[in-house]
């Protein structure tokens, strides 16, 4: 497989464990390399952990304190915003190594962070995903337009569960 780069997932004070442990799948099915959180209202909610597929042992989901501290650590800063002026999703070209910032599921991202940002981009939905949904259409997004060569029968093996054994006969 060619190299995908890197693509950490940085998302703002999160409130909900049901979308963070959403978010952890995603991460571990699209191999993102990191996931790190700001704000409070995760760690009091946390308790109700839902890590189905314990992610957290492969990917580091890690609190911070503000997001300026991992600038320096990916290549590019990408917000993932609805806000004037950004790029829509399918005009996006991902770069190789990127954070990409994820705002709260009740607010937006703080304009200090989208001012560091060296791109924002939105997804040109009808109204808003919630957070889980649109880190899965990015992450999707961005593995879709690398073109990486993929055994699909393979791919198909390792990724299903023990009950699915179906086979398409055409």
């Amino acid at each position: 497989m060619e190299n995908q780069g890197s693509a950490a997932i940085a998302l703002c004070n999160p409130k909900s464990p049901s979308n963070v442990g959403a978010v952890m799948r995603a991460a571990g099915c699209y191999g993102a390399s990191a996931i790190y959180y700001s704000g409070t209202r995760f760690e009091r909610a946390a308790k109700y952990h839902l890590d189905t597929r314990d992610i957290n042992k492969q990917i580091p989901l890690t609190a911070v304190e503000s997001f300026t501290e991992l600038v320096g650590k990916h290549n590019q800063l990408i917000c993932v915003e609805l806000a004037e002026g950004a790029v829509p999703l399918p005009d996006f070209v991902h770069p190789q190594d990127a954070l990409y910032i994820f705002g709260p599921e009740d607010g937006s991202i703080d304009q200090s962070l989208v001012d560091l940002a060296d791109a924002v981009v939105y997804v040109p939905t009808v109204g808003c995903m919630n957070l889980a949904a649109t880190v899965n259409v990015v992450l999707y997004d961005r593995m879709a337009k690398q073109n990486l060569q993929i055994d699909h029968g393979e791919r198909i093996k390792q990724s299903r569960d023990v009950n699915n054994r179906l086979v398409f006969k055409n």
